[in-house]
């Protein structure tokens, strides 16, 4: 339980790290124009935000340190 809190915890602290430093982004598709069956679409590149960097961070630090501090 020990190792799964301390693994649990550095990927969350990575994935905050990783977010915060502006490289978490994820994909949305609007439909622009439909005419009957054919359709025109845009993808569009959007940045996760700020706070989820936050508490992929205190988090997984929080889950890191637990796992480190636990006895036993």
């Amino acid at each position: 339980m020990r190792a799964v809190l301390i693994l649990v915890g550095l990927i969350l602290l990575a994935g905050g790290i990783w977010v915060m430093a502006g490289h978490g982004s994820y994909q949305t598709t609007d439909t622009l124009v439909q005419i009957g069956s054919a359709k025109v679409t845009a993808t569009h590149d959007k940045a996760l935000p700020q706070w989820a960097g936050i508490a992929g961070i205190a988090v997984g630090a929080l889950l890191a340190l637990g796992g480190f501090l636990k006895k036993g």
